[in-house]
């Protein structure tokens, strides 16, 4: 993927390649090996009965995570997720607490993928002073994010999952209807091949 563009590439790592903390550091090494300018490293242990690291553990991780980042020759910007509102745990006081220590531990990046209210994301940014990274929701703008002090919006799965809504929703009207008033919104073939004809298209 690093390789198909000239842009700079993050790539959500999740716990990265294990639980210890010298796991992170190498995680960061390896992504910067494959070519990437970024990548995030989460406090979600992967595990369902204990889905979150404990508070000094995850800090351990993203410190050695930062460290790693920080000794590497070409910038890199490091991401630490707090993963709480996504794992059942919506606890806003630990999320702040733990994207504190994260900030405090040399991460470039914040993350609280989950929130779902803009009062909830102005409350994270201003308990912050390095950038916020906010996912993307329904009834969210990019001018409201702007103003709750967001610094980088990410879409997660949502154009992908647009993609299939739309396609089962062709395929329902289809099946159901027998019409095929979908394609009068479908991209036009000549413009797909140009796309596809572009360099590292």
């Amino acid at each position: 993927v690093a390789a198909a563009t000239g842009l700079p590439v993050s790539a959500d790592l999740e716990k990265g390649k294990g639980d210890s903390a010298t796991s992170a550091s190498e995680t960061i090494f390896a992504a910067e090996a494959a070519g990437l300018a970024g990548c995030s490293i989460e406090d979600h242990t992967g595990e369902p009965d204990k889905p979150i690291y404990d508070f000094s553990h995850a800090v351990e991780r993203v410190a050695a995570a930062a460290e790693a980042a920080r000794a590497l020759k070409h910038d890199f910007v490091f991401t630490a997720r707090a993963e709480n509102f996504l794992w059942g745990k919506p606890d806003i006081d630990d999320t702040i607490k733990r994207l504190q220590a994260f900030e405090k531990a040399g991460a470039d990046v914040l993350y609280a993928p989950g929130i779902s209210d803009i009062e909830t994301v102005r409350t994270v940014c201003s308990a912050l002073t390095k950038p916020v990274n906010v996912m993307v929701r329904p009834g969210f703008t990019i001018a409201d994010l702007s103003l709750a002090g967001v610094k980088r919006i990410s879409l997660g799965p949502w154009l992908t999952n647009f993609a299939f809504g739309m396609l089962e929703t062709a395929a329902r009207e289809i099946q159901q209807d027998g019409t095929f008033g979908f394609t009068r919104t479908a991209m036009p073939f000549g413009k797909l091949q140009a796309l596809f004809a572009e360099p590292n298209a």
